[in-house]
Order: C-alpha cells, then structure tokens, then sequence
C-alpha cells in the first residue's frame, strides 16, 4: 500500500459507514476540519470535511456524521427568501468562564495543532504537523501564555503519516503512528513519553494487515499501566505501557472505544446502542424506537425521529424521446425520501427526553453529552456555527463564518471537554467543564 492509499483509508474507513448523505446536486468545496486528535498531512485533513456550497445553498458535513441542513435561497422565479435564523450571543457573552483566547501561533512564529487538556490550566499541542518539518509536543500554560517543549516525536521512517491518536493518562502521554519498512507489512507504532518530558520510547507495533479492509486503530487511551485501542473495524486491545505484546480485551473482540472503559457497536442507524464496561461487566442498552436513527453517549442518546418514504420518478429522456442512463445503469423507477419529524435528546433509559433546535441534525458527538454543534443561518444564507447546551436551553455563537469561497470548517469536540478552533490570528479554547 502506497502512503497516498495509507492517507486516504484512514479518513475513509472510519467515516463512509457513519457520514449522511449530503442533499443532491450540490457542489463540494473542500475545507480542513479542525480535528483535535488526528493530527495529519495537509492532504489528509482537508479531505476529512466538507462545507458543500452551489448556487446560494450550503450544507456542512464532517466525517464523523454530523451535518447542517441547507437553508432555502431566493428560488428561481424570484420568490422571497424565507426569514433567517435568531442567531445568539457570543460565547464570550455566554459564557465567558469557559473562553480563552491564546495566539494562533507559539511565540517563535511557530503554527500548532490543539490536542487535549492535561489539566484546567494546560493545553497539549504539536507542533510540525503540516509544514513536513520535526514534530513536537509542547505543554501550553493558557494563564500565562508560555509553552514548555515536552519531546521531539521521532520522525516515522518509511511513512509520509505522522503522529495521530495522542491521548495522556497518568502523568503519560500516548500517541501512534503509521509504520513501513521495505518488505515487512505496516504497523502502528504507539510511543509514550512522561508529561513532564523526556526522550519518547516505543511501547510496541500493533499489525495494520490490510488497511482498507480492517482499518487503522482508533480510541487509543491510557488506562493504569496500560494502553487500550480498537481497530477502526471493531475489536478491542490492551498492552503494557512498560511494552509487551497486544492482547484482545474479552468480549470486546468485535467493539468500538466510546470513552474507556465502555465499548460498543456501530448497528446500523443506532450507534453504541449497546454498551459494556470491560472492566466491571455491566451492560447498558439504550431505549431506541423502529423510526429512530440515533448516536448514544455513555449516559444519553441525540438523535431524529424519521419517515421514510417511496416515491416514483419519471426517467429522464434526451431531447429525441430515448430513455437517459444514470451512469452505465438504467434510471431507477422510485426514489426514497426521508422526513425528519423531531429531534431530541435524553437518557438511554427513554427518560428525560428534550427536544434539539430545528437545525440539528444527527452523527456528531456532543462534547460531555450534553453540548451540540448546530449551524444556523443568517440573511444571505451565510452559516453560523453555534453551541447549544442541552441542559439549559441556552446557546452561544462561535463566532466561525464561511470564508471568501463560502467555505468554513467546523470543530470537532469529541465527547471531551475540550473545542478548539482558530479566528484570525487567535486560537480559541473552550473548556466546556466551566460551564454550569
């Protein structure tokens, strides 16, 4: 498998199955998603989100499902445009005990890439992540703006692919790369060094096989003494952060990492529906309806209700009067039409069900299950990407606006505390656990 091949499965394997279908006939203008843990080549980030843009409509899609609704433009026959939307406040005027606002770059001019909160004070970030020069971690004191070099991130020989998956834990901070020598098959190196710094050393090399079919690793996460990742493709493993071989979690053989130490399944339109806590042996599963499509945290579930519908079509023909292919296939007779009728949230008991803004749609995860992304739109059908915050109603403008070719990239939270996203020449840096 060449690099290219290598890049490109790792955005696609883990997304295609999870990823809505964007609204037809629109026009894809590629814009690089700002995704905190997987730090990749230039080539590879901008292939992991798209803002779709085509004659006044647009639509925001991530690899990880989360997507914006277009909004209606002036139709062609010049009828009005329907009213926009009530946009919020600021987030600083929201919520201003969560904002810090830091410069895009590290005092020596240096670009850096957000990674995760080693405590409420200190930011992880890497450096050398798109400029094709040396990596480093850096430890990033947002009080006194001040970053602390940690350790180079030994350059990954025989690989165009760099450090991805970093995860910290117990004074330890993980990561894992991609990994060919001639003649042996690929494999993900994971390496480890202290927080506090030092010289990174490798704690083993986890067999890639075929990448296209199985996938990378994902969910990597330290745990004690050890370290836990999935395959994109299912199927949980541990190893010794001292080094050693990886063992198969039991009963986890065909699982996913959604926040250590609850693993699930990826079932059709219920994702981790189910869940399993390897370490105590509970299981919960969520209340999900037939007409449901949902994506469920470790306590809640956001999803829609939907109704699908089958629709005839009239085949297209030439100016002739002979039928029209679609591709090499003939057109087909019925098309599927899908309706959302409402959007919620709420335990994976069924209870404590709430209703989601209008403009929410499914797939993203919510940052501590309880924040969503929703894009909005203002007067010229210009998005506004928003916070909403399912406990108390409240939701906050981040401030993120479409660039000169109406394109924008949206952050990516996880499930964790931390968003990340650059404005100009200042980094933002919310810490969701602030908020009350």
């Amino acid at each position: 498998m060449t690099d290219l091949e290598d890049k490109l499965s790792r955005v696609l394997s883990g997304a295609a199955h999870r990823a809505p279908q964007a609204p037809a006939g629109l026009v894809a203008t590629v814009k690089t998603r700002l995704r905190r843990r997987r730090a990749r080549t230039a080539a590879v980030r901008a292939a992991a989100a798209v803002v779709l843009v085509a004659g006044g409509v647009g639509a925001a899609v991530s690899a990880l499902g989360a997507s914006a609704e277009p909004h209606p433009a002036v139709s062609a026959t010049g009828e009005t445009e329907p009213s926009a939307d009530k946009v919020p406040p600021p987030i600083e005027k929201v919520w201003p005990q969560a904002v810090h606002k830091i410069p895009a770059k590290l005092p020596d001019g240096r670009a850096y890439y957000p990674q995760l909160l080693l405590d409420e004070h200190t930011l992880l970030v890497m450096t050398g992540v798109s400029d094709g020069k040396r990596q480093f971690l850096w430890s990033y004191d947002l009080g006194t703006g001040q970053p602390r070099r940690i350790a180079e991130i030994p350059p990954t020989k025989g690989s165009a692919i760099f450090a991805d998956g970093v995860a910290a834990g117990g004074g330890n901070i993980v990561w894992w790369a991609s990994y060919k020598e001639a003649g042996s098959p690929r494999v993900a190196r994971i390496w480890t060094v202290p927080a506090t710094g030092g010289r990174p050393r490798p704690v083993t090399d986890v067999p890639l096989g075929n990448v296209m079919k199985q996938g990378h690793i994902n969910g990597l996460a330290v745990t004690g003494s050890d370290v836990v990742f999935a395959y994109e493709k299912g199927g949980v493993y541990r190893v010794p952060l001292s080094g050693g071989s990886p063992q198969p979690v039991k009963g986890a053989e065909r699982h996913h990492i959604l926040q250590w130490p609850w693993v699930g399944v990826h079932r059709g339109k219920a994702i981790f529906r189910e869940l399993l806590n390897v370490e105590t042996g509970e299981r919960r599963d969520a209340v999900v309806k037939a007409d449901e499509e949902v994506r469920c945290g470790v306590d809640r579930c956001a999803g829609v209700a939907v109704r699908y519908k089958t629709v005839k079509v009239k085949r297209p023909h030439d100016r002739s009067g002979k039928e029209m292919k679609c591709g090499t296939r003939r057109c087909p007779d019925t098309v599927q039409t899908r309706t959302i009728l409402r959007r919620f949230v709420r335990d994976r008991d069924g209870s404590q069900e709430r209703e989601l803004p209008s403009r929410f749609q499914p797939g993203g995860e919510a940052g501590l299950e309880r924040f969503f992304k929703v894009t909005l739109w203002r007067p010229g059908n210009q998005a506004v990407v928003t916070l909403y915050d399912a406990d108390t109603g409240r939701s906050a403008d981040l401030g993120i606006r479409p660039d000169a070719k109406g394109s924008m990239a949206i952050p990516d939270s996880g499930l964790d505390r931390l968003v990340t996203y650059p404005i100009k020449n200042e980094m933002y840096v919310l810490d969701l656990a602030a908020i009350r």
